[in-house]
């Protein structure tokens, strides 16, 4: 590999935030300092990226969590929600739709994040969400400079948010995409900000639940209200967990792609460690492993089914390893991006969060409920499928399949060794095996996992590019002789500019001797943030 120059990690032993915005990152890091635990500072952060990163997450979007305890224990929390009681095949295809569209009502499924974040906050926080909140409220208040990021997230869906005049009236005064630093307040939402601070269940059985599928069903989606009630219930549960280099990863369960993670570790596992560092070896085995992991959730996986528990079954995955020592690639993919953020916090006594939240694509259905300021999600229209009887075809009371995972590693004994993620649509699963690889096969710091030059496989499974052109994009900073052995491999290799593919990755590692390091992807404008 070619050295590039990469700025330190941040090191601290108190506890440490890395986020994809410096102002959620402070978020995080004030309530650590003030006395508070990692899921305090994750909920804090979270409520302040709604404001800092509008475009990717929000009220009306879903989020998944997993978090390890002082002890060693390890939960998850998953925030998903189901599309319409009536959005049966048929109800799409009598509308003469081949696929279910990407904006509009007809997009949405029901936001999972405020019941994520509820049962979050009931498992893990001792502050209230009204103390935890208020600040991110006070922001949408008062207003935030708009970034060079939501500048361009507008200017990326301006059509669609002219369109909306709840969108409109925050993003686009005038008519105009908002310039860096104009001031972009949002009352409306600070003040549903605050009612859900107080009591989150009415977004799922109160007024706001009503105002909510009111909205929807005006648009012509066929919600009932009954889904959103259902949703409203979230559990913690256990996580997903499997081995990759000695040591043990925990990872969401379904409906996220957590599994597709495992997956490829079991497929890359005493392979990939032993090449060099993003090898044309390595970089092959991980592209070709992340391609039969697509394949077998295309095949096979549902959120509602035993696919995702076949596909890890340790016959399968000796077939798999098998299948992939002994061919080449018949090609190789793309992925469709996504517009996603996520966070790590770890505080003094060891507990760490992974949490990761999304509206699906930018300002995610383009829609929002008029008088609450909250932007809902189309993760319908991304996840599920119009394919006759296919495990994800969409359905009443099944929730589509998800591209967000999150990740915690840990010893056998269960010590903490690394936490970390990445937002990216169907990319997620591919560079969090990339990051893994980078820590665990070859020991780098969290900074230089999150800098490293970045590849990935498309078409994923998104359902807006099934059949699409198969490619493998990868950062020019991966020489060039590596890139040509990839294409005499068979892959049909796509350059991109340094830096220049999606995601924004956030690790924090442990050592043995209590010091915490920290990266922050230099994709976006994050950065890890240390409390003593």
């Amino acid at each position: 590999m070619t050295a590039r120059r990469v700025r330190p990690a941040t090191l601290s032993t108190g506890g440490m935030v890395s986020s994809s915005h410096p102002l959620a990152g402070q978020a995080g890091a004030r309530v650590l300092a003030d006395g508070g635990n990692a899921v305090e500072a994750a909920l804090a952060m979270a409520a302040t990226t709604w404001l800092t990163l509008p475009g990717q997450c929000g009220l009306g979007g879903d989020a998944f969590a997993v978090v390890r305890e002082p002890d060693g224990t390890v939960w998850t929390v998953g925030g998903s929600g189901y599309g319409p009681d009536g959005g049966t095949p048929d109800f799409y295809r009598d509308r003469g739709l081949a696929a279910i569209p990407l904006d509009g009502a007809l997009a949405v499924a029901v936001p999972g994040a405020p019941a994520a974040l509820a049962a979050l906050h009931r498992r893990g926080a001792t502050r209230s969400l009204a103390e935890l909140w208020e600040p991110a409220a006070r922001l949408a208040e008062h207003g935030l400079p708009c970034s060079a990021k939501t500048r361009d997230d507008v200017r990326s869906a301006l059509d669609a948010v002219r369109s909306d005049p709840g969108l409109a009236s925050v993003y686009v005064d005038g008519g105009l995409v908002p310039l860096v630093g104009d001031r972009l307040p949002q009352p409306d939402l600070a003040r549903t900000i605050r009612e859900l601070a107080h009591d989150p269940a009415s977004f799922y059985t109160g007024s706001l639940a009503e105002r909510c599928v009111a909205a929807l069903r005006d648009a012509g989606a066929p919600f009932s209200g009954d889904e959103w009630v259902a949703t409203g219930t979230v559990t913690p549960e256990q996580a997903l967990s499997g081995r990759y280099a000695g040591a043990v990863i925990h990872q969401t369960p379904l409906p996220t792609p957590g599994w597709m993670v495992l997956h490829q570790a079991a497929l890359c596992d005493g392979v990939v460690g032993s090449s060099p560092l993003l090898s044309a070896a390595a970089i092959d085995r991980m592209a070709r492993a992340a391609r039969t992991a697509f394949e077998d959730r295309l095949r096979w996986c549902g959120a509602d089914n035993d696919g995702a528990a076949r596909i890890l079954d340790p016959g399968h995955i000796r077939a798999g390893r098998d299948r992939l020592s002994a061919t080449a690639p018949a090609g190789a993919f793309t992925v469709a991006g996504g517009d996603t953020t996520s966070l790590v916090t770890v505080d003094r006594d060891g507990r760490a969060v992974s949490f990761i939240h999304s509206l699906a694509f930018t300002f995610g259905a383009k829609f929002t409920v008029p008088g609450t300021g909250i932007v809902l999600n189309n993760r319908l229209g991304r996840g599920a499928y119009l394919i006759d009887g296919h495990p994800n075809e969409v359905r009443p009371r099944r929730k589509p399949l998800h591209t967000l995972n999150a990740w915690i590693v840990t010893d056998a004994a269960g010590a903490l060794l690394h936490v970390g993620n990445t937002p990216g649509g169907d990319g997620q699963v591919q560079w969090n095996m990339q990051l893994l690889s980078h820590l665990l096969d070859h020991g780098l710091d969290p900074q230089e996992a999150v800098s490293a030059p970045r590849f990935t496989v498309f078409p994923g499974s998104d359902a807006n590019v099934l059949g699409n052109p198969a490619e493998l994009r990868i950062e020019a900073d991966v020489p060039p002789e590596v890139r040509t052995a990839l294409s005499e491999m068979g892959h049909d290799v796509r350059t991109l500019e340094p830096l220049g593919a999606e995601g924004s990755a956030q690790i924090i590692s442990l050592d043995p001797r209590g010091v915490l390091s920290g990266g922050s992807d230099p994709r976006q404008e994050g950065v890890a943030l240390g409390v003593e």
